[in-house]
């Protein structure tokens, strides 16, 4: 499978979905978009990585990484997106120390805040690319997919991969809750999982 490289466009935050923000990377050779939901703190840690003029007085979780790695002279070499799961995008650094290569698995969020840190260029598969894939246009936020589809903006990205409102927790029954709970967390979607969590500590 060829891969396509991928820069980052922008971070849009949601006007619906209070504390969501979707990523957004931009196919280097075409005009495709690739969103991503990420929480408030990654988001955060990727916009300070971008703005290279703000210094946090104490390092974020993801500069604590970088400088550990430049103490053990491991280098993150590239960050591949290369896996699509229900809405789900996994990750993987491929690091390098002494010349020999490792692969780490992340999630997509904490390798594109390490990658920029390292300088390391972001790649995903064409056939995730074609799955996954919109179209901006007009201003930004506008999101279209290809032809003969309807328009679709950020809100209505962010809303789909965040299911079951807080409101729906409460009527579930507490197995259910554990069940959804186990899903999140297997998922990644520690946002979700928390909320669940707070759902479940009510109960007991």
């Amino acid at each position: 499978m060829s891969l396509v490289r991928l820069n980052i466009k922008g971070i849009s935050y949601s006007q619906t979905q209070n504390g969501a923000y979707a990523l957004i990377l931009s196919e280097v050779d075409g005009d495709r978009k690739l969103p991503i939901v990420i929480g408030a703190f990654e988001a955060q840690s990727i916009a300070i990585a971008l703005e290279k003029e703000i210094k946090p007085p104490r390092p974020l979780t993801h500069d604590l990484f970088k400088n550990f790695s430049d103490r053990f002279e491991i280098i993150v070499k590239q960050v591949i997106i290369h896996k699509l799961v229900d809405g789900v995008f996994y990750s993987s650094l491929i690091c390098e120390r002494d010349k020999i290569e490792e692969i780490i698995d992340a999630r997509t969020s904490d390798a594109i805040a390490l990658a920029l840190r390292f300088n390391a260029p972001i790649f995903t598969y064409k056939n995730i690319l074609d799955k996954a894939g919109i179209y901006l246009k007009g201003e930004a936020g506008t999101m279209t997919p290809p032809p003969a589809a309807g328009e679709t903006d950020i809100d209505e990205i962010i809303h789909e991969s965040i299911e079951s409102p807080v409101s729906d927790y409460k009527k579930m029954s507490l197995d259910e809750l554990e069940t959804l709970l186990s899903q999140a967390v297997k998922n990644e979607d520690y946002e979700k999982a928390a909320r669940l969590r707070d759902e479940i500590s009510k109960r007991k």
